[in-house]
């Protein structure tokens, strides 16, 4: 399967399991001047249980280099990325070099941003590690961190060489890591395809189950001809927003409270329902639609009870005026028009998103 960039004229390959792992291994043998010269970059955890798993697959890759950082969303930033340019300095990376990116969601979005400005920009190569990483985070070439509490603030555009999905990592997830990436696959569904919307909340079965190895593949490429036909989100690619607005501010939000951090994909599942119901207000979401929404998140996600927690909505709507997508001081959301159809750039008045949160 390939992605297109027109304006680089360049092709970036998304693989599945063993054919990746073919792939990468020609083109390590071909492409890169010295297997010393390539860098994995790992967190904790997937230094733990994913590493060796590569390693078993690609014994070569033993003797390049390893750069660790910790592991969590806290990570993602200007921070670690200094620790991580450093690291590559003292091992002597230049403009040829390599970064593999072995991780979630945080690896690839920091390692792809790190290998975009470090030397004016060197290649890398994704390997997702969780189900959140493969269908939405290492999916077209949005890489960066996050300023303080402002999700993705920092960041650029810069393709993979190679995205290689092997499912024998999500073995690896909990449970709750599994469930939070669910979310992503069912906002594709709602944005573009309401069959595979259909298909996945009559069957949401656990990881081991092989059906969900073709909803993965259905997931991803959902997203991939969305951001195919607008590879720098000047339009298209701003539905695959939905839910993310208030979704990241909630995420944001609760990230000052020790015991109740939200993972990324429960925050958007939450802001999914609160943007169905702004969809219902304003840009003709039928409410049968809504409820529908609202019934198959609220009872995966236990929405209901994490809606009770006392929120500080003028707090969250502070954060949401710092979203990048808003344009002259107005507030921009993608909205659902049906379950299936998505609008983007709509303006919602700050009134009608407080109004949202005393109604779910």
């Amino acid at each position: 399967m390939f992605f297109y960039d027109e304006k680089k004229k360049k092709k970036n390959n998304i693989f599945f399991n063993e054919e990746g792992y073919k792939i990468l291994e020609n083109y390590l043998l071909h492409k890169v001047d010295s297997i010393k010269n390539t860098f994995i970059l790992v967190d904790k955890n997937t230094y733990q249980h994913c590493l060796p798993l590569l390693f078993s697959y690609l014994k070569i890759l033993e003797i390049s280099n390893i750069i660790k950082i910790e592991s969590g969303e806290k990570e993602k930033n200007i921070y670690t990325c200094i620790k991580i340019w450093k690291n590559l300095e003292e091992l002597r990376a230049n403009r040829n070099s390599l970064i593999i990116n072995l991780g979630g969601g945080v690896i690839t979005d920091i390692g792809g941003f790190v290998a975009s400005v470090f030397k004016r920009g060197i290649r890398f190569i994704n390997i997702p590690t969780t189900l959140l990483g493969m269908v939405d985070a290492s999916v077209g070439s949005k890489t960066g961190v996050n300023l303080e509490k402002i999700k993705n603030e920092i960041g650029s555009f810069h393709f993979p060489e190679i995205l290689i999905i092997d499912h024998n990592f999500l073995s690896t997830l909990p449970d709750r890591e599994f469930i939070s990436g669910k979310s992503e696959m069912l906002k594709h569904g709602l944005i573009s395809d309401e069959n595979f919307w259909v298909d996945l909340k009559k069957d949401l079965s656990n990881k081991n189950d092989n059906k969900w190895k073709n909803f993965i593949h259905k997931s991803i490429l959902i997203k991939n001809k969305i951001v195919e036909k607008d590879p720098f989100e000047k339009g298209l690619r701003k539905i695959l927003n939905f839910g993310h607005t208030i979704g990241h501010a909630l995420e944001s939000y609760f990230m000052d409270f020790k015991n109740k951090k939200l993972l990324h994909g429960v925050a958007v599942a939450m802001g999914m329902v609160y943007e169905s119901w702004i969809s219902y207000k304003i840009n003709g979401l039928p409410m049968k639609h809504y409820e529908e929404i609202k019934f198959v998140l609220s009872n995966l996600y236990n929405i209901h009870k994490i809606s009770s927690l006392e929120l500080e909505v003028e707090k969250i709507l502070s954060i949401i005026e710092h979203d990048k997508k808003n344009d002259r001081n107005k507030i921009n959301f993608s909205l659902l028009r049906k379950i299936g159809i998505c609008s983007y750039n709509c303006h919602v008045p700050n009134l009608l998103i407080k109004d949202c949160f005393s109604n779910i």
